[in-house]
């Protein structure tokens, strides 16, 4: 089974190109989605006893814990020690799985995939990518989201030319949801030509 990594910054569009993926036919592991779940249920007891006060209700009270970690290195990464490891037990339950129903391709969606260096799993890597004020404008349309909010998220994030970079594939969402869509059918054509990387 061939395994595509899937990233790009915030207000980028990865979560449609995701979408698209899955349309296509392509089991997909959403990352932010399994944090989720694990800030409702095996995370919720572990972060609670690393950062008392941050849960409530059987659940990561998510500003809290933000308000904790944000801008502290070591909390930060007291928090990712809690959290990457049961991240990890639910991607490789995922490909397990996918690999077992006959799948030809999986994709990880991990937004930050170059930071942890979920590429290093991957065959290839696919970064969904537009214009700085195409991804400002996105940004900024969030609920809750400000201008300093958005500069402490993207200073977290490998740049985005540096991303592309690095990239097998690149999907510009700027040029609308329908060409976005035939390049990741594109993509999906050379994938099934391309070799394994030795893992």
């Amino acid at each position: 089974m061939f395994i595509l990594g899937l990233t790009g910054s915030i207000g980028m569009g990865k979560s449609v190109t995701a979408t698209m993926f899955a349309e296509e036919g392509v089991p997909v592991h959403d990352a932010d989605a399994v944090v989720h779940k694990l800030y409702e249920g095996d995370a919720t007891p572990l972060i609670e006893a690393a950062f008392p006060g941050t849960t409530a209700n059987g659940k990561v009270d998510r500003d809290r814990l933000g308000q904790r970690v944000l801008g502290d290195a070591l909390a930060l990464a007291r928090l990712e020690q809690i959290v990457h490891p049961l991240v990890a037990r639910a991607r490789d339950k995922f490909l397990s799985e996918a690999e077992r129903s006959g799948a030809r391709v999986a994709v990880l969606d991990i937004p930050l995939l170059y930071e942890t260096r979920g590429d290093t799993r991957c065959d290839a890597v696919v970064v969904v990518s537009a214009p700085l004020d195409v991804q400002r404008q996105r940004a900024l349309e969030r609920p809750g989201m400000t201008e300093q909010k958005l500069e402490t998220i993207l200073a977290k994030q490998t740049p985005d030319a540096e991303k592309r970079r690095r990239a097998d594939f690149v999907v510009d969402t700027s040029q609308g949801f329908d060409r976005a869509r035939e390049q990741v059918r594109d993509i999906l054509r050379a994938v099934a030509t391309m070799p394994k990387r030795l893992r």
